[in-house]
């Protein structure tokens, strides 16, 4: 992978204008970014460049839901008048063709940096006194950089349980879940969030039975309550059992393969506890990721963590060490790749001085791609109220849209979050929740409704292509003038 070899120790730094450690999406972003603008840039990655999104996330995990999805066509397939034989399930073929999208992106992004003429360098990045960058590739190879500015971009790591120690068949995490050659018959999925529902939704519809285990009140922390209810309604009537606030304790491996997970369930207006079990083949760890910056030998630097592992980094992703920036799962803020991407831009602007606006992190797009997909973008119903807002909101499902009809997917709804002005009216846009086909497609309009601070009014007279799903989104903004059309 690497464009410059290490041979040996050098004494002498190789000077970059930009140091980046981590090859993920906040990583190579910024290196790509930086080598558009001039910049003199190497970047370090200790694995594979692409980082967790590219090999053990985001990408083969939508590649796997897209096999999912495949099979769930074929299913209803007669009721389009084609009629085919029951399907058959190789998840091998599916395995084989998400690696090959991921060695394609992986050569894609390699090329990318080559023709961006950064530096690549194989080894682990150790961030060093005035800047220096130790690589160290294998026992004794080292290579020392030097940058003007050093970007951080190390990742995360999926977070283990107390009682649920990964072996990678009967405890997994998302890592071997990805990596899986058959699927398992009965599986509990530990975290109801983005990455736990997608997993649960995948699983079932490839034929386990799954239990989902949440301990908060909702799954999808953040996206509005009637959206959380109606993904709910949804899942349980694919046979996916969803229970909301539980607590794992541990579990017990069964004699001849399996196990049983232990739990608590608390009532809301109850004090004590309920042990139930759920007898398993499986079980999923999906509580999320905690930062890694195990490697980067910070502690010998000035750059400062949080209590819970972050690096400490302001709006502009500068660290408590000059010159010294973080972006992506490194600091505390949404783990999501394209806030990665929108944090290395911000950093390499600030590096050039341009004054770079910062991310809106309570505004980001979030997109779930279980089924029903789920996206949203801004405050829901119930955090818009907590933060002072007089709120008027409206909501559509698509079971009455013509293009959901068409494609056979009408379970769903749009909702839109507004703040309600003086005279009565809808006016800003404040949030935009989505459960329903291709929502995570459709959100854009949303996000920039959201963004760009749009009244209800302004972003209604627009004017939705028919027939779509997107027409939805703007019957139910149409909707909170007092006007709409179809509802």
């Amino acid at each position: 992978m690497a464009d410059e070899a290490n041979s040996g120790e050098s004494s002498a730094p190789v000077r970059y204008d930009l140091v980046v450690i981590g090859g993920g999406p906040a990583g190579y972003g910024a290196a790509l970014y930086a080598g558009a603008a001039g910049m003199k840039v190497a970047l370090v990655e200790r694995d594979r460049l692409g980082g967790t999104c590219l090999h053990r996330g985001c990408i083969p995990a939508k590649e796997l839901l897209e096999t999912a999805a495949v099979w769930r066509t074929v299913g209803q397939a007669a009721e389009f008048g084609v009629n085919t034989e029951p399907p058959e399930l190789d998840f091998s073929v599916s395995q084989g063709r998400k690696q090959r999208i991921v060695d394609g992106l992986e050569a894609g992004v390699s090329g990318l940096l080559r023709r961006r003429k950064v530096t690549v360098y194989e080894g682990t990045g150790r961030l060093g006194a005035d800047r220096s960058v130790l690589v160290r590739n294998g026992e004794s190879e080292t290579q020392t950089l030097h940058g003007d500015h050093v970007l951080l971009a190390a990742g995360s790591v999926p977070i283990t349980l107390p009682g649920f120690d990964r072996d990678g068949t009967l405890v997994m995490t998302s890592d071997e879940v990805l990596a899986l050659d058959e699927i398992p018959s009965r599986v509990a999925v530990i975290g109801g969030g983005a990455i736990g529902c997608e997993f649960a939704s995948m699983l079932a519809d490839l034929g386990a039975e799954v239990t989902v285990l949440e301990y908060a009140p909702q799954i999808i922390p953040g996206v509005d309550g009637d959206i959380s209810k109606a993904l709910n309604r949804a899942f349980a009537k694919r046979g996916i059992a969803v229970r909301t606030g539980c607590q794992v304790t541990g579990h017990s491996p069964v004699d001849g393969g399996g196990t049983t997970v232990r739990y608590t369930t608390v009532a809301s207006a109850r004090s004590d506890a309920e042990m139930a079990e759920l007898e398993v083949d499986a079980v999923v760890v999906s509580v999320g990721r905690r930062p890694y910056p195990d490697h980067l030998g910070l502690d010998d630097t000035g750059v400062t963590l949080d209590e819970r592992g972050f690096v400490v980094a302001d709006e502009m992703c500068r660290t408590t060490m000059a010159g010294v920036y973080a972006v992506g799962d490194l600091i505390n803020t949404p783990q999501l790749a394209h806030v990665g991407f929108a944090e290395a831009i911000v950093a390499v602007k600030d590096i050039l001085g341009e004054d770079p606006a910062p991310v809106d992190y309570p505004n980001v797009p979030w997109a779930i791609y279980c089924h029903p997909e789920v996206a949203f973008t801004g405050l829901s119903e119930a955090a818009a109220r907590e933060a002072g807002y007089d709120v008027v909101s409206s909501k559509h499902r698509y079971s009455g849209n013509s293009r959901a009809m068409i494609v056979n997917d009408t379970e769903g709804l749009v909702k839109i979050v507004a703040e309600r002005d003086a005279d009565g009216t809808a006016g800003r846009v404040l949030g935009v929740h989505m459960m329903g086909p291709w929502v995570t497609e459709q959100l854009g309009q949303g996000y920039l409704a959201v963004n760009w601070e749009a009244t209800v009014s302004e972003v209604a007279a627009l004017v939705q292509p028919h027939p779509t799903l997107s027409e939805l989104f703007g019957e139910t903004m149409m909707a909170l003038t007092g006007r709409g059309l179809h509802g």
